[in-house]
């Protein structure tokens, strides 16, 4: 019995001291562990993980500045832990990623010029100018004549008054000349709008313009160019900065062109003075429309006028200037070594100030010497309203146009402007009317418009000392180079073109006969 207490005494006393080493193990090896780490981490060769991968301009609180004094350059242990020297996420060390990115952005900062042949006078050139400053755009081409020409403006206006962006070219007998030297005339695609007058006259005229403009923004290093007319407004939305050059900046490297699509201005009176701070109300266009809301509607939209739009409907284009870069007309752009890339954007847009006055019916019938007969006006206009308005106002008194515009023109029938307004189909733009009134407010252009009017014995003198051509030296130079591109390789391009795609004149929106 007592060897039998002995044996178990002995073995409960083995269990014991096996525990103890167990315990004594489990308490030293992490302490030894502890240590080990403490000591690495003193001597510089292995880092936070909160410092390693944090930027290096990160905000530091006091105390977490590590003296240079015991970083060394030694990395023995570093290198025996395979740690790496670079910055790398920890748990991804030495792998190697094929990653591709997306397309390219041109850049941040594109640098954009809008081109323009107008005859319009400075009250509306001067905030359709500063509008687009706001914007993004850096640079202006405008080739004036008629009332914007005229000898006061001419001195006041834009001799003394528009900031150095804007480069004015006048239409001289020296600028004609040059511009009948012009490829343009010995290719097909513009052939069928020559030799015609008034709005086909008015377009070749803006096309060859484009040609030169084209030129001189090279010749500038822009990057993007736009053709407006003075009655037409950028509206970059889409952006949260409102801004043309944040739009144009997110487009991929391999877009050659951007179109936006037309909003026509719906005036609600018959007593608009300035369009740009008194209109808000906006058609949008067929291509930011569903199309059963766009044809659903299509009879209350157009109201008895030819067309949904009055006038056209198929936007406008914004091209990146590269080689060989031509004008399509004044609404697209085309290329003479390949068929652009382009793109149309879902919420921009331009917006379209057309018969917003009352006397926009009497400007149309002085500008063009057409008789007004249906057949006869087919000579002069390309779309239909633009033609029965120049009968009416060619043949009509002053009550009888009256009350044609307010028919045709001037939506008064507030119930249905806001089921149109509900539907989608009319939109309320301020934007614009926001940033005129700043502009107004600022005094930025109200001075600037004082000026031109006035007449002194200075402005006469400085009347009789400018020359024709003095300030469109610059495009005549450019014209230059471009009869010299032509003549090395115009021919030659036509020879190897399988396509010539003919300028896109201004075209209406979709009817309801196109649906079917």
């Amino acid at each position: 019995m007592a060897g039998l207490y002995s044996s178990s005494s002995s073995s409960s006393n083995r269990m014991v001291v096996f525990n103890s080493k167990i315990l004594l193990l489990l308490t030293v090896l992490p302490l030894s562990l502890a240590a080990f780490a403490f000591i690495l981490q003193w001597r510089g060769e292995i880092q936070d993980p909160t410092t390693r991968w944090s930027p290096k301009d990160r905000l530091e609180f006091p105390g977490m500045a590590l003296d240079s004094s015991i970083r060394t350059s030694s990395s023995n242990c570093a290198d025996l832990l395979g740690q790496s020297r670079s910055l790398s996420f920890p748990y991804y060390r030495d792998w190697k990623f094929h990653y591709k990115p997306p397309n390219p952005i041109h850049q941040t900062n594109p640098k954009i010029c809008i081109t323009t042949s107008t005859s319009a006078g400075l009250e509306q050139i001067l905030p359709w100018i500063f509008y687009h400053k706001v914007i993004g755009v850096s640079t202006f081409f405008l080739f004036v004549e008629g009332k914007a020409a005229s000898p006061v403006i001419r001195v006041f206006g834009f001799t003394l008054i528009l900031p150095q962006e804007v480069k004015v070219i006048y239409r001289t007998r020296e600028l004609e000349a040059q511009q009948a030297k012009s490829r343009i005339w010995n290719e097909t695609w513009l052939s069928s709008f020559f030799y015609k007058p008034c709005n086909y006259e008015l377009f070749v005229k803006q096309s060859l313009n484009m040609e030169m403009a084209i030129v001189m923004a090279r010749e500038a290093n822009l990057d993007w160019i736009l053709h407006l007319d003075t009655d037409e407004l950028i509206h970059p939305a889409g952006t949260r900065e409102y801004s043309l050059r944040k739009l144009l900046s997110d487009v991929s490297e391999n877009v050659d062109m951007v179109v936006f699509p037309n909003y026509e201005s719906s005036v609600e009176r018959d007593d608009i003075k300035d369009p740009f701070s008194e209109v808000s109300m906006f058609k949008k266009n067929y291509d930011h429309l569903p199309k059963d809301t766009y044809f659903g509607n299509y009879k209350e939209s157009t109201r008895g006028n030819p067309n949904y739009f009055l006038t056209y409907g198929n936007g406008k284009s914004a091209a990146r200037i590269r080689h060989h870069l031509r004008p399509n007309g004044a609404h697209r752009w085309h290329n003479y070594m390949k068929n652009p890339k382009e793109i149309k954007l879902e919420e921009a847009a331009v917006l379209h100030y057309t018969y917003t006055k009352f006397s926009d019916l009497t400007s149309r019938r002085d500008r063009c010497g057409c008789k007004p007969t249906k057949d006869d006006v087919k000579r002069c206009f390309m779309l239909e309203f633009d033609r029965a308005a120049f009968i009416i106002a060619s043949t009509a008194t002053e009550e009888e146009m009256l009350s044609w515009y307010r028919e045709h023109v001037v939506w008064t029938d507030k119930a249905l402007n806001m089921k149109l307004l509900r539907k989608g189909i009319l939109a309320r733009i301020y934007a614009p009317m926001v940033i005129m009134q700043e502009l107004r407010e600022a005094g930025t252009f109200s001075s600037l418009i004082a000026a031109s009017t006035q007449t002194s014995s200075s402005g006469t003198e400085l009347l009789s000392s400018i020359k024709d051509g003095n300030t469109s030296s610059k495009a005549i130079e450019g014209s230059d180079q471009l009869t010299k591109e032509s003549e090395i390789m115009g021919r030659k391009v036509l020879e190897v073109a399988d396509v010539v795609v003919s300028a896109v004149p201004p075209l209406p929106p979709p009817s309801v006969d196109d649906d079917m």
